[in-house]
């Protein structure tokens, strides 16, 4: 028996298990992006009754804040001295939970929007939602993509990574057409939020288990003891203070706005 054998073996099993890890976080968002964005309109328009007016107004604070959010967030966990911002699996480890539970903000009232005086409450709901939900998206997803670079610099390693990928995203996307049958397209309303707790649970355990699973090639740098220690020491010296600071240089510096604003009129 060839001496090599084993160890090839050994690696090509730990290379699909950290790629199935690796895309478990994709079959998370691809389940929650597509029952959430399928819905979400209909759900606010027809069911919660929001007004044209504050339909329209929430549309474009998500569009601005769509657009600061993907660079600023991208900095943050680029340049932060935060543990759970400079560690990718760190990032989606406590991402998961909030990401999670903001994909369920749409589809529990805060009020009775029948009542028209609260129709204010339900705009303000959408925009609250919107922002959120959005606001989570781009953070796992960001570290998520950083990961992919992490994880290996071999081309057919990448490849393989990018397969199980595709795949997760289409069974994942599977969720809407599951969800139509749950709720007899949206007929059956407490159904239909029964099968969204469902998918939140779901992605929350997805997600643990990629930021759990994943090895990368900076794995003893990152989770080495005297890294965890000198990380520790950052974070609790790093105040909120510091931390309004450092955004509120990021939000001002000229080549973040000029980012800003090519991708606000894409």
């Amino acid at each position: 028996m060839n001496r090599y054998a084993v160890p090839t073996k050994i690696r090509e099993m730990e290379i699909h298990k950290n790629a199935l890890a690796y895309a478990a976080t994709t079959l998370a968002s691809s389940a929650m992006n597509s029952v959430f964005f399928f819905y979400y309109v209909k759900l606010f328009l027809d069911t919660y009754k929001v007004s044209p007016a504050w339909f329209q107004f929430a549309q474009v604070v998500y569009m601005i804040w769509n657009a600061i959010n993907d660079p600023l967030f991208g900095y943050i966990q680029d340049n932060s001295s935060w543990a759970m911002c400079r560690s990718r699996k760190k990032a989606i480890y406590y991402g998961a939970p909030l990401w999670a539970l903001f994909f369920l903000l749409p589809w529990f009232q805060w009020a009775d929007y029948n009542n028209g005086a609260n129709t204010w409450l339900a705009g303000i709901h959408l925009i609250v939602t919107l922002c959120a939900y959005d606001s989570m998206l781009t953070f796992v997803l960001l570290a998520q993509c950083a990961l992919f670079a992490e994880i290996s610099t071999k081309p057919e390693d990448r490849l393989r990574l990018v397969k199980y990928q595709q795949i997760a995203s289409v069974i994942g996307s599977s969720s809407v057409f599951l969800s139509s049958l749950v709720s007899n397209n949206m007929k059956n309303f407490i159904n239909l939020q029964i099968y969204c707790v469902g998918v939140a649970v779901l992605a929350f355990v997805c997600m643990r288990y990629s930021s759990i699973n994943v090895n990368t090639k900076y794995e003893m740098e990152t989770y080495g003891s005297s890294d965890n220690e000198s990380l520790a020491d950052t974070k609790s010296q790093m105040s909120a203070g510091s931390a309004c600071q450092i955004t509120k240089q990021i939000l001002f510096n000229r080549n973040f706005i000029s980012f800003v604003l090519m991708n606000f009129f894409q």
